[in-house]
C-alpha cells in the first residue's frame, strides 16, 4: 500500500501537485444502488410520479454534481470534464441501479467525480421519492472502473 497523499511530511494536509503529472485520457465508473418498494420502482418508471420525471431530475443532479466535485471534496482538483454519462437500471422489482461515466484528458483522475455523480443522483431519486417512501436504502456506492494515469487500470 501506498502512502497517503493528501498529507505533507509533517502531517498537514494538501492539494497534491498534479504540475508534472502526464496528461492523459481517463475515464471512471461508478455505480449506486438505490433500494425502495416495489410500487415506488414502478412509479418512476411509469413516469407517473407529481413531482414530474424522476429519473431526468436526478440524471441532471449526477451531472451537476460531477462538474462541481471539487466545490464538495477537499482537496479534489477542479476539472473542466469533457463527458458525464448517467445511466439508470431497475436491476430487480425493489432497486434501480445508478451508473456514472467521467471523462477527462487531464493530469489527475475523476473517480471522485463519478461517485459524486453516482451520490447525488441516489440522493435526488430518494428526495422525489421519500413522500411515497421513506424506507428507501442508498447503497453500495462504489467505484467499477478507471483507467488512465499513473497508477493504471482499476476494474472491480
Amino acid at each position: 500500500m501506498t502512502e497517503f497523499t493528501h498529507f505533507d511530511e509533517t502531517g498537514a494536509s494538501r492539494m497534491v501537485d498534479v504540475g508534472d503529472k502526464a496528461v492523459t485520457r481517463r475515464v471512471a465508473r461508478a455505480s449506486g444502488v438505490v433500494r425502495m418498494l416495489p410500487a415506488t420502482r414502478q412509479l418512476i418508471l411509469d413516469g407517473g410520479h407529481k413531482k414530474g420525471d424522476v429519473l431526468e431530475v436526478a440524471r441532471l443532479a449526477g451531472i451537476m454534481a460531477a462538474k462541481r466535485t471539487g466545490e464538495l471534496i477537499p482537496l479534489c482538483h477542479p476539472l473542466a470534464l469533457e463527458a458525464v454519462k448517467i445511466d439508470f437500471d431497475p436491476v430487480s422489482d425493489d432497486a434501480l441501479r445508478i451508473e456514472a461515466t467521467v471523462e477527462i484528458t487531464a493530469k489527475t483522475g475523476v473517480e471522485m467525480e463519478a461517485l459524486t455523480a453516482v451520490s447525488v443522483a441516489a440522493l435526488t431519486v430518494y428526495d422525489m421519492c421519500k413522500s411515497v417512501d421513506r424506507g428507501m436504502v442508498i447503497g453500495p456506492v462504489q467505484l467499477e472502473a478507471k483507467s488512465g494515469g499513473a497508477s493504471g487500470d482499476f476494474q472491480r
